[in-house]
């Protein structure tokens, strides 16, 4: 039986054998595709040359790539665990023909490959082809069907509809129709039962697509209608899990030696045997698919973060430690204790899990560590919660209160339906679903983009020049409008640009497009399939006209100095700190600069000191940029160079150098260190376990930060008299207004004692309660500590009350009871929310105190008396 390892092998060596050229997978999570954000699918790195934007340097690609889908066709998160063949990461092998070969030799090679490489047995197969579509005016694609008859009988070739069998980049772009292989892998007597045919495309659990051929033979346009491609394209992409599974024997994917190692090694941790318990044992599906996403993510430089790609991370990651936490009863962190075995297993394909141990292991625990907290403190809160439902009278929780769990603390809904259902109380569901839809509906509104066709004026390709000219005569290639949260704006493409786009932390260039008093504002550029795209609020008068392109140099100089101190920083940093320095995350603009680093602690006062020193004495010196374009990525790596994980880099990079600083990069640079003229760290803190951030400006903004501080202190020294010694003076004012605090509290507790003791004296018995009441202008905290003041001087048979206003004239009622009186059935929390209605407020606490707040404070006396009257 083959291995997972030999299989992935046998795939790059048959399609090696093919002409093929082998390529590394792409990291999983996608920085520069302002449409994804994550490799979904083997194409994702090839997108530029099936765009048309890039031409590709071999027409014949194979890999193993992986890749996340957390959503779409039968990847919905919460499934994932539940059957035998659903993952979150996936390993997808694939081989690409870009204008070579088309159908005949993709069907060939695909059946050559399943059936005499692998023996596979060819009646247990089935292909799908595309059935055609009336409305699109497709007929059946009878060629691929053609091919597919000279290895399989008719009654094995099943014709497929639009949604299974015809593929689509997106709204628009290239599209096509596509075969799929499913196999049968059920027991002979359930195969003469039922005809694999009929459960083909139906969720059967052992009727499976392991393969996907797309033939990407046309072009969506904006207006829905289809254009044939100039050049055709091969796209396949086969399941490696699925494929594991049919050639092991199995009838699931998780058990195959993919997945059995790591499922042991939760096992053993756990101290829970896989097979005996079905919860359980999803369980254990959940934890060994997502900690696979986790810690490829984590190496691929995305951390999970409550935003965009790094929120999708933090999701997985709590879904599978609640499961630990529901199912396999663990209360501590757990699962970066499965990653040795991870690496072991993953290792060799990958070795950048391998490299990233530490920081994968470390920022799995610290995560796991918060959601434990965050499961406790929601446990609280969801108790809470529960008191207050059943001293109402209530068997229901809210679904607000459930929404504001799950949204705001991240506390999971099935957990909370399970609290409920042990303490006999339900949800109102209902509710919940109309808060999660109204704000899936806002999550959609917000990202919501229309896009009109292209506009081609002119036919060609862009041209980079940003390095070297700040200003460049230019063509508009093409345009679109856009229209994006109730805003329109136009993507134009110019012929040859100064202009950066946005990319590897840098922000893109702002400037001017002008063509005699035609004069257009450029607000920002992005990259979009490798292309720089300029955007602007208004298009051309004529967009066939010669411009002139201008980039804001004072922004772009700003920026390049910026770029270039992270440069500097980073090297200061390793040598301050060490070599476990690496770059996990930079951002840059004209007004600051972001370096994320690993690191596992706090930087003290004097390092960032020597770091600081270290960066500036290198722009004192004025370093010239020595700056390689083009140069062979092994020979970048022998000039020193460093790669940083989670980027893909060509075969040619872009090196900068500034003395001993050797960094492959794209951005833009100073000339020489001298430029930025100055370097300030202005902050440091954590962002995640074992990565650090520092923000720092250059230039301008630090003469300006010195300036600014030098005013502060000139006034705080006219404050002091112009002190001759200011921080002396200082240190005696603070000191002596400690002083004065403290009596100042002494006093306010005295008085506070007293008027306890007053309230007490006059206490009025009510229905042998001690009653005391407050009432007129007080300080807030006066009458809460009054409060405490009489529970702690009469712990038995006390009610005190208080309706009073502040110096604002804002309304406050407040209720303490004894503890005894609570237990007589008492309850100051609903005593002070009733009262409250009368003001116009509400408010709450506990039943042995509360408090409430409200607008009309000319009804004070009533609610007042209301209180009263509840005691009585």
């Amino acid at each position: 039986m083959l291995t997972a390892k030999e299989i992935r092998e046998s795939f790059k060596e048959f399609f090696r054998s093919k002409g093929h050229q082998i390529v590394p997978s792409a990291p999983m999570v996608i920085k520069d595709d302002p449409t994804l954000m994550f490799t979904n699918a083997g194409m994702n790195q090839f997108k530029d040359i099936i765009l048309g934007n890039k031409d590709a340097k071999f027409t014949r690609v194979a890999d193993s790539q992986k890749c996340l889908r957390v959503s779409g066709k039968h990847n919905d998160l919460e499934e994932v665990g539940h059957d035998t063949y659903h993952h979150t990461m996936f390993e997808m092998l694939g081989n690409w023909s870009f204008g070579d070969y088309f159908k005949a030799e993709a069907i060939d090679w695909a059946w050559e490959y399943l059936v005499d490489v692998l023996h596979l047995d060819p009646n247990r197969m089935y292909a799908t082809v595309f059935e055609g579509s009336a409305e699109e005016g497709l007929e059946r694609d009878n060629e691929a069907a053609s091919y597919w008859e000279k290895h399989l009988p008719s009654d094995h070739i099943i014709n497929g509809n639009k949604h299974d069998n015809f593929w689509e980049m997106g709204e628009t772009g290239p599209c096509g129709p596509c075969s799929e292989i499913h196999i049968d892998l059920r027991s002979e007597e359930e195969r003469a039962a039922i005809s694999g045919k009929e459960l083909v495309n139906h969720d059967h659990p052992q009727v499976i697509e392991i393969w996907n051929l797309v033939f990407m033979q046309f072009n969506r346009k904006a207006d829905g209608s289809l254009e044939s491609l100039p050049a055709k394209v091969i796209d396949t992409g086969m399941g490696f899990e699925r494929l594991c599974m049919a050639l092991q024997g199995k009838t699931s994917n998780y058990d195959t030696d993919v997945f059995t190692p790591l499922i042991s090694k939760i096992a053993e941790l756990s101290g829970k045997k896989y097979g005996d318990d079905a919860k359980v044992d999803v369980a254990m599906r959940v934890i060994a698919d997502h900690v696979r996403t986790i810690a490829f993510s984590i190496a691929d430089s995305q951390l999970p973060s409550n935003a965009k790609a790094g929120y999708v991370i933090r999701r997985i990651l709590r879904r599978a430690v609640r499961y630990a936490y529901t199912f396999l009863e663990q209360r501590t962190p757990f699962m970066y204790r499965i990653i040795d075995t991870l690496i072991e297993s993953m290792g060799e394909a990958y070795p950048e899990i391998g490299k990233q141990r530490d920081l994968i292991m470390k920022v799995i625990k610290e995560e796991e560590d918060s959601f434990l907290r965050t499961l406790e403190n929601g446990i609280r809160l969801l108790d809470n919660a529960i008191a207050q439902a059943k001293a109402n009278g209530s068997t229901e929780i809210s679904g607000k209160e459930a929404f504001v769990l799950y949204d705001t603390y991240g506390f999971p809904l099935d957990l909370t339906q399970l609290i409920l259902k042990e303490n006999n109380m339900t949800l109102n569901q209902a509710e919940f679903d109309s808060e999660m839809a109204a704000q899936k509906q806002r999550a959609r509104s917000a990202a919501a983009v229309e896009a009109d066709d292209w506009v081609v004026v002119n036919e060609g390709e862009q041209e980079f020049v940003g390095y070297d000219m700040t200003e460049a005569e230019t063509k508009i290639l093409r345009y679109r409008k856009i229209k994006q949260k109730k805003q329109e704006f136009y993507q134009i493409i110019l012929a040859t640009t100064p202009f950066y786009a946005e990319m590897g932390g840098q922000v893109g260039d702002c400037g001017t497009l002008v063509c005699g008093d035609d004069k257009i504002e450029i607000f920002d550029t992005k990259r979009e399939n490798g292309i720089g795209v300029h955007l602007s609020k208004t298009l051309p008068t004529d967009p066939s006209a010669t411009f002139i392109a201008s980039i804001n140099k004072d922004a772009r100089l700003a920026t390049s100095c910026n770029h270039t101190a992270t440069h500097l920083l980073h090297e200061s940093l390793r040598e301050v700190l060490g070599t476990h320095v690496e770059q996990k995350g930079s951002f840059v603009s004209p007004e600051l600069l972001r370096f994320d680093f690993s690191h596992f602690q706090k930087l003290t006062p004097e390092e960032i000191s020597k770091v600081e020193k270290l960066a500036n004495k290198k722009v004192r010196e004025a370093i010239a940029r020595d700056e390689y374009r083009n140069v062979p990525i092994a020979e970048a790596m022998n000039m020193g160079a460093m790669a940083l994980f989670g980027e893909k880099y060509g075969d040619e990079v872009r090196v900068i150098r500034y003395g001993s600083s050797v960094e492959l990069c794209g951005g833009t640079h100073v000339n020489n260190t001298g430029n930025i003229g100055m370097i300030k760290i202005i902050s440091e803190s954590s962002i995640a376990a074992g990565i650090r951030r520092i923000e720092a400006i250059t230039g301008a903004k630090v003469e300006k930060s010195i300036d600014d501080t030098a005013e502060v202190l000139r006034q705080m020294a006219e404050l002091f008299n112009n002190a001759p010694n200011l921080l002396q003076s200082i240190k005696k004012a603070i000191e002596e207004n400690a002083q004065l605090r403290e009596q100042a509290q002494e006093y306010m507790q005295e008085r506070v004692n007293n008027i306890a003791k007053s309230l007490i004296q006059s206490a009025t018995l009510v229905n042998g309660i001690n009653l005391m009441t407050f009432t007129g202008t007080r300080l807030p905290e006066i009458v809460k500590n009054v409060a405490f003041a009489i529970r702690a001087q009469m712990p038995e048979n006390a009610a005190f009350v208080a309706a009073t206003t502040d110096v604002a004239g804002k309304p406050l009622l407040t209720v303490m009871l004894t503890d005894d009186i609570v237990a007589r059935g008492l309850n100051a929390s609903a005593i002070v929310r009733d009262a409250a209605k009368v003001i116009k407020g509400g408010g709450g606490g506990q039943p042995g105190f509360a408090q409430a707040g409200g607008k009309d404070a000319e009804n004070i006396h009533a609610a007042f008396e209301a209180l009263v009257a509840a005691i009585k």
